[in-house]
């Protein structure tokens, strides 16, 4: 029998506890650094994990913990070592002569899954341009890696003079790029002008929220939806009508920590489409753990591309996969978020909230008539502010 199946990769993942990251913190950044690794085709089978004040600046990690990983990877024939933070050019070369391995950052594999991801011309030509910027000053590690596998003697100029080479070839390559960029950015504005007047939603939110289930469900759509991150990399744009009120919808690409700069500069003109939107709808899956940190990152994320103090709604989305546990009545401690019920945490985040908060589960199909009635309330208020003369428009 002729095997077929395509044999996955081995990973280690390594990461820090430092002074701003707690052994908790990073166990759930861990967690999500597995969840890249699996969605980019590959098994995490081992973490390490090391106290530091700070990354050490040659090899990240200190020199016995190093020993350690290279140990278990000779051992173990580990195929790469994925940093859970951005790893410098110098780190990078260091890391490579002592492991022997593919090593990779957390930029990288997310650039990777991008690359994976991205289906139209427009995706993969913003992907390519923040991999080349990614790539550029970090290909001397690239040659060390080749001067080892040769031996290295004799080969140190003419190795100067192929990276020199190569790095001519990648910045001609990125003006190419980011000039065919600039050309698709203005086939997009174009299109966005030529929408007519009618009023813009936008999805936003963490990566692998439930966007575009959401959007599907609204639009009777078919937008591609899977349980892993990135899923959707393509905006997608929709006309919805509730009741007698046509408005455009847009699922965009969802949002995750430590966003590589590359990338958020590549994926220019997607993000446009969040930042010339009347309204944001802010999805949240409420039953992640740390989704009170995804919610601040995606707040920054949009403060960073200057999408932030727009008209908003907060989608608090699986309400269906939510857990927590029930406190004994006669215990007093204060209680945390672990603990609270659904209903409680509705309370709470609805009487401290300043915009329109509703709780749903996409997959379900729960309370999705009372979102369509906020959505309708208030597409119908920015309407009619930008048109006040139009009432006859909306339903009695």
């Amino acid at each position: 029998m002729i095997e077929t199946a395509i044999k996955k990769e081995r990973a280690v993942l390594i990461g820090i506890i430092t002074q701003t990251q707690n052994e908790e913190r990073l166990k759930e950044y861990l967690d999500e650094l597995e969840f890249l690794v699996d969605t980019a085709g590959a098994i995490a089978v081992k973490r390490f994990v090391q106290k530091l004040e700070r990354p050490d600046p040659r090899t990240f990690v200190g020199s016995g913990k190093l020993a350690e990983i290279r140990d278990y990877i000779e051992e173990n024939k580990i195929d790469i070592a994925i940093f859970d933070d951005e790893l410098s050019p110098s780190q990078m070369r260091n890391l490579d002569k002592t492991l022997q391995c593919r090593i990779l950052d957390r930029n990288n594999l997310i650039l990777d899954i991008f690359a994976i991801r991205a289906r139209t011309s427009h995706a993969k030509t913003q992907v390519e341009l923040a991999q080349y910027q990614y790539l550029l000053p970090r290909l001397t590690g690239m040659w060390t890696h080749l001067e080892r596998q040769r031996g290295g003697i004799g080969l140190r100029g003419p190795g100067e003079t192929e990276i020199e080479t190569d790095r001519r070839i990648i910045r001609d390559r990125i003006a190419l790029l980011k000039k065919k960029l600039v050309k698709i950015d203005k086939q997009k504005s174009t299109q966005r002008q030529n929408r007519g007047k009618m009023v813009q939603v936008a999805l936003v939110g963490y990566t692998n929220v439930g966007k575009s289930t959401i959007m599907n469900l609204l639009s009777k759509s078919e937008v591609f939806a899977e349980n892993k991150l990135f899923a959707t990399l393509d905006t997608t744009v929709r006309k919805m009508v509730i009741k007698n009120l046509p408005f455009l919808i847009t699922d965009t690409v969802g949002f995750i920590r430590k966003l590589p700069h590359d990338l958020v500069e590549s994926f220019k003109s997607t993000l446009d489409e969040v930042r010339e939107a009347d309204l944001l709808v802010h999805v949240v899956d409420i039953s992640h753990p740390d989704f009170e940190e995804q919610i601040s990152i995606v707040q920054q994320t949009l403060g960073d591309i200057k999408a932030n103090g727009k008209a908003t709604i907060v989608l608090f989305n699986k309400i269906d996969a939510y857990s927590y546990i029930k406190k004994e009545e006669d215990d007093l401690t204060p209680s945390t978020k672990e603990n609270l019920s659904l209903e409680d945490l509705r309370k709470t985040w609805m009487a401290g909230s300043q915009v329109p908060t509703l709780f749903i589960s996409a997959l379900e199909k729960q309370n999705i008539e009372e979102l369509k009635s906020i959505l309708y309330e208030e597409v119908k208020r920015i309407h009619t502010e930008r048109y006040p003369y139009n009432d006859f428009l909306f339903e009695v």
